[in-house]
């Protein structure tokens, strides 16, 4: 006997939670399993076969308990939720970042919140310059005596809080920099380093032709993505150095390209 009530299909309210988890976590930049299934009423199980779902959809990556946005197409994750994000493993990432300054004088931080750490980071017993597309960055190592600040100028991006379409006379292709600190939405073998904006691969594309040196920072979710626009090959760096929780097993894939893979 019907208590007269419409019963759910369960893949339409399944398909509807899904919707809430890739909501959650492009806002959040991550997503704990545990907590978030106890704030939605359904089992753990429930949740990680959600998540598979996305993940098998290409929307998230898992890792450890955790899911995180994938960054392709035309989204991204904001400035703030990338700050919230993986904190303790990028202040480890920034901290063996800035050790490799060696003799540079002149530096480019990239935009988003672990270029902006290593640039906390950097020595203060030394005078130096910092090149930067980054309206935090900027702002924050103005003030940071014997660093000289120089920002390139452009249209402000309010995701990011960083300056693209800086024209084809950019000040970037009249600098030669010693040193470029640069990070990705997705860094992956074959298809390279990758963001989802081609105003930006071209801002990163000339940071990368004036600088002689260039290291990549990026937690481990950035291993094995990709987004919409390639800027550079993993070949054109020196270094990779991402967190530990990067399994072993995956940095095979990239032992054969040229720079040496650090985890910390």
């Amino acid at each position: 006997m019907s208590d007269g009530r419409a019963h759910e299909p369960r893949s339409a309210g399944a398909e509807r939670r899904q919707e809430e988890l890739l909501a959650l976590v492009r806002r959040d930049g991550r997503l704990d399993v545990g907590p978030t299934a106890a704030r939605l009423g359904v089992t753990q199980e429930t949740l990680r076969r959600d998540l598979r779902t996305l993940e098998a959809a290409g929307l998230v990556r898992r890792s450890y308990g955790a899911a995180f946005p994938v960054e392709a197409g035309r989204f991204e994750t904001t400035f703030e939720a990338r700050r919230s994000s993986n904190s303790a493993e990028k202040s480890r990432i920034a901290r063996a970042a800035a050790a490799q300054l060696g003799r540079a004088q002149t530096v480019y931080l990239d935009e988003g919140f672990l270029p902006l750490l290593v640039g906390r980071m950097l020595p203060a017993d030394r005078s130096l310059t910092v090149v930067t597309s980054s309206l935090p960055a900027a702002r924050e190592l103005a003030e940071k005596d014997g660093i000289e600040v120089i920002i390139v100028g452009g249209r402000v991006r309010p995701a990011t809080y960083a300056t693209v379409d800086h024209g084809h006379d950019s000040m970037l292709h009249r600098l030669a920099i010693d040193l470029a600190y640069m990070g990705a939405n997705g860094i992956d073998p074959e298809r390279g380093l990758t963001t989802p904006h081609p105003v930006v691969a071209t801002v990163k594309q000339a940071a990368m032709a004036a600088a002689k040196r260039r290291i990549f920072v990026g937690s481990h979710t950035k291993f094995g993505a990709s987004s919409f626009v390639r800027f550079a090959n993993v070949g054109d760096f020196e270094m990779l150095i991402t967190g530990e929780e990067l399994p072993s097993r995956h940095t095979i894939a990239f032992a054969h390209l040229g720079p040496k893979l650090v985890r910390v």
